[in-house]
């Protein structure tokens, strides 16, 4: 037997299919000083710690530190406030069972925080980037896992000159959901990843960076495109129809680990070795990895559907505030129904690898005039509306969800019909009403 055949048992326990199908919202959004636009530094009477402090003297809950720095909180109710890289605030829900609940809980946190941040003098605001920082002007969370993944990146040239843009600046609107066995995850994993790009395309939302609007509609998924294109993207085998959870295993072995955390605590580099590879021969200083470590190695994959216990959808950009609750509901709508995952693979699967990723290149500038293959992306946004709002129109009729839901989706058709994404939306006012004033501009989008 091979070294991978005999650790498949081992290799497949993160994996566990859920009892039901539950729902889970995370968004990142920047703590930006209401006049100037820039985002809070960590340090300082109005920084990023000082918030956490006042989270955790507010609603309780369990630090969560590295090398001794606070950089979350578990709050009492089992949702999460984390902190990315540069100082964006992540908002992790607890999975509940229907989109209403979730974006209900995620609307009520997110003002509560909101609220908080005021007595700081400082907005939150969601959306797909930090669109006033200079990259050379981040304070840097102090995260030793941080300094190692932008060492690991700065090592790969130019696949990975990006991916400080993504750590310092990205900000998204994330779904998790479930599946329930080896068919289901088929049939979930695979629709997903056909359907991704349209999607990306559809929310594009960050076409301001640094000050500038300078022809880009997504800036962040500009830089995912260098962000070590080898675990970001396109999930390969997803888009066969069998996909397996062990082809997902046989992939992500393939790939290197970044870190790994020693019982002390502390975080280390890795050998520049897949990990399959570290499965064969253990670490340069004879330890072995561990089911920990192949846990943390699953975290620091980025695909489109980042497949764990969960199926977590995370390529599009975060929408601006009012219109979050449309994400959760097409990704709800588009997987939980079987007729319509079903009808996204007929529409979509027959598109290849080499086609998705030219996709992916194409929709940082091109927005919903993006070509998937031979096939324009905004008929095939309008379909997956229709796909997502017969989902949730089911979820309706089976009492798992109230009328309103299928609602959510009617900005996203109001895109289609118009053909004028959120991008294209921010930088007209940008330009016209805004005037270019950054005040304006948080005025108008914070929480």
């Amino acid at each position: 037997m091979t070294d991978r055949e005999l650790a498949r048992d081992d290799l497949r326990a993160p994996f566990r299919p859920a009892r039901s199908e539950q729902v889970g919202i995370e968004i990142e959004c920047g703590l930006l000083d209401p006049a100037t636009g820039l985002a809070a530094r960590y340090f300082g009477e109005r920084g990023v710690l000082a918030v956490l402090e006042a989270v955790l003297a507010r609603w309780g809950g369990e630090r969560q530190e590295d090398a001794g720095r606070l950089t979350g909180v578990l709050r009492p109710d089992g949702s999460q406030i984390t902190l990315e890289h540069g100082g964006q605030l992540e908002y992790s829900s607890v999975p509940v069972p229907s989109v209403a609940e979730a974006v209900s809980d995620m609307r009520a946190a997110l003002e509560q925080l909101a609220d908080l941040a005021r007595r700081f003098g400082l907005a939150l605001v969601p959306g797909g980037n930090l669109p006033f920082d200079r990259l050379a002007d981040i304070q840097w969370v102090p995260m030793t896992r941080g300094a190692i993944m932008r060492d690991y990146f700065a090592g790969l040239g130019a696949a990975g000159d990006r991916a400080r843009y993504i750590m310092a600046l990205s900000l998204s609107t994330q779904v998790t959901l479930d599946y329930l066995s080896p068919a289901d995850f088929t049939e979930k994993l695979r629709a997903q990843m056909a359907a991704a790009p349209v999607v990306a395309a559809l929310l594009v939302n960050s076409p301001i960076q640094e000050g500038r609007s300078e022809g880009l509609l997504s800036h962040r998924s500009w830089a995912w495109l260098r962000m070590d294109p080898r675990r970001g993207g396109v999930l390969p085998p997803a888009l066969r129809p069998d996909v397996s959870v062990d082809d997902v295993i046989d992939w992500a072995l393939d790939i290197p680990l970044i870190h790994y955390r020693t019982p002390d605590g502390r975080y280390h580099p890795a050998p520049d070795r897949p990990f399959a590879d570290l499965l064969r021969h253990g670490y340069d200083d004879g330890s072995r990895p561990t089911a920990a470590h192949w846990a943390s190695h699953l975290n620091q994959l980025w695909t489109h559907t980042r497949v764990r216990n969960t199926l977590e959808l995370r390529g599009s950009d975060g929408p601006p505030y009012p219109f979050i609750g449309a994400v959760p509901a097409l990704w709800t709508g588009l997987t939980y129904h079987p007729e319509s995952r079903a009808a996204v693979w007929k529409l979509l699967g027959h598109h290849t690898l080499a086609q998705h990723r030219a996709a992916l290149t194409e929709l940082p500038v091109q927005g919903l005039a993006t070509r998937l293959g031979d096939d324009p992306v905004r008929p095939l946004a309008a379909e997956l509306l229709h796909l997502a709002r017969a989902g949730l129109c089911a979820r309706v009729a089976a009492g798992l969800e109230p009328p309103d839901v299928p609602g959510y989706l009617d900005p996203l058709n109001e895109i289609v019909a118009t053909g004028h994404t959120f991008a294209e939306q921010g930088l007209r006012r940008w330009h016209g009403e805004f005037g270019r004033d950054p005040a304006r501009y948080v005025a108008a989008h914070r929480v």
